[in-house]
């Protein structure tokens, strides 16, 4: 995978991730789904992000073909309650199983300790989002708790560094 920061040249193809009902059912955190002003939104936030801190999610583009295979990376949330970095992902459906999800964890970590000298990375999830929870485990995050986001029930993970 190769990534590149999000910008508004990403719309598109962040609407095609987001939008699919696939993708949303695990990763949208709000009880009704998400509409293209939704992603526009939520673009405009992440490129705002990415200049205000030097860093934020990616889009994600397979290496041989060029095509979308997802967005991730390390943002600032305030999900817990006080701001934390979260590594977060999303991969395109049809790559789903191919381990995409917890190659971006683990480069997302290294980031995290190595480059941005960070003590501590969390991940969160709705708790029916098996996959994710495995990639977080995978990366070397372990449950802490439960927390109500976005009005909805989901788990935090926590990783220190090592």
């Amino acid at each position: 995978m190769r990534g590149e920061p999000l910008s508004p040249e990403h719309e598109d193809e962040l609407a095609a991730l987001t939008l699919d009902p696939r993708v949303y059912r695990t990763l949208w955190p709000w009880s009704y789904p998400p509409t293209r002003g939704d992603v526009r939104a939520s673009l405009r936030d992440k490129r705002e992000h990415w200049e205000r801190h030097g860093f934020g999610l990616w889009l994600l583009r397979d290496r041989a073909t060029g095509e979308l295979a997802g967005r991730g990376g390390l943002q600032y949330t305030d999900a817990i309650g006080g701001y934390a970095v979260e590594a977060a992902w999303a991969i395109v459906p049809e790559r789903w199983g191919q381990g995409l999800g917890t190659e971006l964890a683990q480069a997302s970590v290294a980031v995290a300790f190595d480059s941005l000298d960070l003590d501590e990375l969390i991940a969160i999830t709705l708790p029916e989002n098996l996959a994710s929870r495995r990639v977080m485990e995978k990366a070397g995050f372990a449950h802490d708790r439960d927390i109500a986001h976005a009005g909805l029930r989901h788990l935090l993970y926590r990783r220190g560094r090592c």
